[in-house]
């Protein structure tokens, strides 16, 4: 029996990709790597926002239409948010809830004898120090916690991943050197909201990053999305952790608006002010800081006058990396029981943020050309060449370099996404 999994959306959910194909490898179930050649179709679904949902929906039809003799099974995600629209569209699939990864194997087993197997619901069991197939050897990508302690108006993942569930700092630390051992030399630490992590049993996110950076070897630590109003109760000691030579500068820190009353209607617990200070410390510490940030535009209750003062938040923090979504209702979202703004308005805002988002991440960049950056190289080009990640985790072009090493490079040219350079040595 052959098996292709195929995943969508977040760093997260690869990794639940990756533990189904741990699983079925130790169940003696083989992955392969095209549908061609599958007998069973997995398709880890992400349901975060309407684009994608499209996606994987119009995805599971066409596999259906297309190889009707091979098997489907939908996991991630839309199992949890939406099995009415999947019982639909997908009669015959089996499911694989995000909780239920250890029934993988008796899943594709009972599917591919002609079984409709549907395994959802929730569960406290760990996804750390399980077996995994990683189909990059270099980057080790650890779920620390699973869920979040928020309740965004706007947000239906939440309740896919549930309240939530810490993992021990032994476990991860234990996953992680095991990693490194094996010629990983980036360990990204994610999860819904790492700002979130030991909240539920008395661990800490600053102790978890500096136990992980201080394993031995020549490697660099991500520390995944970090929600504002969790990072508030121990910020001095998450920057302090994040001082270690082996983390990289960088943190992801949605703030979704500039308004105060648009937060507040959002549930999202923190103040422009609160924003504000917390980039603030980073920076005075960190100088070299690159702060990613994620904006939706036009949530219903946004007026001009809000997006204004979302414009003006921007100019301030002048964020390395935005992240704009356009604002759309999401299944069991409070915020789906609103008004949405038109679309004409919807556009222009758009628009006008993400001339913004170019002019000021293509003039963060522009500082650097000139510069000497020490960078790891972590994947080959998709049109050549090698892609490093500077220690400010901004992605630089390299030619002629092995994976996994170190190099100097001097910055050469800046757009608003990436860095080209010159090898200064080999």
């Amino acid at each position: 029996m052959k098996v292709y999994i195929e995943s969508y959306g977040c760093t997260f959910n690869k990794a639940d990709g990756q533990i189904i194909a741990g699983v079925l490898n130790e169940n003696n179930i083989d992955i392969v790597d095209s549908i061609e050649k599958a007998d069973v179709i997995i398709v880890n679904t992400c349901y975060v926002k309407l684009p994608t949902e499209n996606k994987v929906v119009y995805k599971i039809q066409k596999l259906q239409e297309d190889y009707p003799d091979k098997k489907i099974i939908v996991g991630g995600c839309m199992v949890e948010i939406d099995p009415e629209k999947l019982d639909k569209i997908g009669p015959n699939c089996s499911w694989i809830g995000p909780h239920q990864l250890n029934k993988s194997a008796e899943i594709v087993q009972g599917t591919y004898c002609g079984e409709v197997i549907r395994e959802v619901g929730f569960s406290k069991e760990s996804k750390v120090g399980v077996p995994k197939v990683i189909d990059d050897s270099l980057i080790h990508i650890i779920q620390i916690c699973e869920g979040c302690l928020g309740a965004c108006t706007f947000c239906c993942t939440r309740f896919a991943r549930g309240p939530l569930n810490s993992y021990p700092i032994e476990d991860i630390v234990a996953e992680a050197r095991e990693a490194i051992e094996n010629g990983a030399c980036e360990i990204q630490l994610t999860a819904q909201d790492t700002a979130a992590y030991g909240r539920d049993t008395g661990e800490k996110l600053s102790d978890l990053i500096k136990e992980v950076a201080n394993l031995d070897g020549d490697f660099r630590v991500r520390v995944g999305m970090m929600h504002p109003k969790n990072i508030l109760n121990d910020v001095d000691e998450i920057i302090d952790a994040m001082k270690h030579p082996k983390v990289y500068n960088f943190i992801h820190l949605p703030v979704q608006s500039g308004s105060d009353k648009v937060l507040s209607d959002m549930r999202r617990g923190h103040t422009v002010s609160q924003y504000v200070d917390i980039v603030s410390k980073f920076r005075d510490e960190i100088p070299e800081i690159t702060l990613a940030v994620d904006i939706i535009v036009g949530y219903p209750t946004e007026s001009d006058e809000d997006f204004d003062e979302t414009v003006k938040l921007l100019e301030i923090v002048k964020p390395s990396l935005i992240h704009l979504s356009k604002y759309q209702h999401r299944k069991g979202a409070i915020s789906s029981s609103l008004s949405e703004i038109p679309p004409k308005i919807m556009k222009k805002r758009s628009k006008f943020l993400s001339q913004i988002k170019s002019e000021i991440t293509e003039e963060e960049n522009k500082e650097l050309v000139g510069s000497i950056q020490n960078v790891l190289i972590v994947e080959k080009g998709s049109k050549g060449g090698f892609i490093g990640k500077t220690n400010s985790y901004i992605p630089v072009i390299v030619d002629d370099v092995e994976l996994g090493t170190f190099v100097d490079v001097k910055i050469t040219q800046a757009t608003a996404t990436y860095l080209k350079s010159e090898l200064l040595q080999k």
